[in-house]
């Protein structure tokens, strides 16, 4: 069983500026609306294209790369694969570089704050089902692609490393960046 997490192209939007407080929600959201721009590099192309299935997240991005990697029948769409939903506040007029702010949150996300979002641990949780799910999918499927999000992607890594699964501790970083994981059974 091979189970492949690259991590969706470049959006549309991007997090870019300073924004008060107030205004990250707005901001959160229009990011997850955001299409892609670009096309995916030929090496990611080639190898996904050995993948019998795709799935991704419900978030436009995700789709729209899960497409210009040439799968148009998307087997599995789900919200479980969706970006670990940034914490933040509703109010407040204080301004930062929203860099800062995403800086902030992710921290305070690791200590428990999940006001708006999810916190480390809900993250770490979902990653857990989301694992679950492909390597469920590549029980049927034998080889599964997760067009995916840039922390998600690392969390579900994580947990197919500690299932016996092979492949790298980090799928990717970067946009179209992949790895690939591969299942041993100990006896």
């Amino acid at each position: 069983m091979e189970i492949t997490l690259i991590r969706h192209g470049k959006p549309t939007f991007e997090l870019r500026g300073k924004a008060q407080s107030k205004e990250i929600g707005d901001i959160v959201r229009n990011y997850n609306l955001s299409g892609i721009t670009g096309e995916p590099p030929i090496a990611s192309k080639h190898k996904v294209i050995s993948c019998n299935v795709a799935v991704c997240s419900d978030f436009t991005r995700s789709i729209e790369s899960a497409k210009a990697l040439g799968f148009n029948n998307i087997h599995l769409t789900d919200p479980v694969f969706r970006e670990v939903a940034m914490p933040h506040f509703a109010k407040g007029s204080f301004t930062m570089p929203i860099s800062a702010w995403s800086i902030l949150f992710r921290s305070l996300s690791v200590f428990g704050f999940s006001n708006n979002g999810e916190s480390l641990s809900m993250a770490i949780k979902r990653a857990r089902i989301a694992a679950l799910t492909l390597i469920e999918i590549s029980q049927t499927h034998e080889s599964v692609l997760l067009v995916g999000h840039g922390f998600m992607n690392y969390f579900i890594a994580k947990e197919l490393l500690s299932r016996n699964w092979r492949g790298p501790s980090q799928p990717g970083r970067n946009y179209w960046e992949y790895g690939k994981y591969i299942y041993y059974a100990t006896y």
